[in-house]
């Protein structure tokens, strides 16, 4: 059982390479079964700390505990997902990333079994939108609780007209290079 304690956190951003991915495998309950090379890289902690610790290990403060809801919701459904987080590292310093999820079942009775997410870069344009509208968020989460901030997305949604997958897929920067590597990932864990 890993016990590492949460690093306080720092005004100091991580700039992520836009050609690499972050990758993690977990479990259906969130413990990390496996992360790629980067992942230790940019989180700065060791395979032996990540491996068998819950995600949220990385989890920074300044994240709606609601998006974290919605994509739990949304994967033990087995609903694919887009999301735009900001992460921790154990330097407390954080990076932001739009993240792009796998789900993976068993072959035999098609039971979820785990979720494979992988993860690059957050456009600055992608930053500066989601992080105005997660301060809402977070704001309200604060003074009203989870609930509060559910409702305030939902009726936000509705008054857009859009889904949430939509509101995502809009502020997300679709260069050639992040289309090109959601498609390749796609493809290349499909058949995982």
């Amino acid at each position: 059982m890993n016990t590492t304690v949460k690093p306080k956190p720092i005004n100091k951003q991580i700039k992520l390479n836009k050609y690499k991915y972050i990758m993690s495998r977990t479990d259906t309950r969130g413990f990390i079964q496996y992360a790629n090379n980067y992942f230790t890289e940019i989180s700065g902690y060791s395979s032996s700390e990540l491996i068998g610790a819950n995600h949220n290990i990385i989890r920074h403060p300044d994240m709606p505990k609601v998006i974290f809801k919605l994509m739990w919701e949304r994967l033990k459904n087995g609903q694919q997902i887009h999301a735009v987080v900001k992460n921790l590292s154990k330097s407390g310093e954080y990076y932001w990333v739009t993240t792009k999820f796998d789900i993976k079942r068993h072959p035999f009775d098609n039971k979820i079994v785990g979720y494979l997410a992988y993860r690059q870069a957050a456009s600055a344009k992608t930053v500066k939108i989601i992080s105005e509208f997660y301060d809402k968020l977070l704001s309200i989460e604060e003074v009203n609780g989870m609930e509060a901030s559910e409702k305030y997305l939902r009726g936000y949604l509705e008054e857009k007209g859009v889904t949430y997958d939509t509101f995502i897929d809009d502020i997300i920067d679709n260069n050639s290079v992040m289309k090109g590597f959601f498609k390749a990932m796609g493809r290349f864990f499909k058949n995982r």
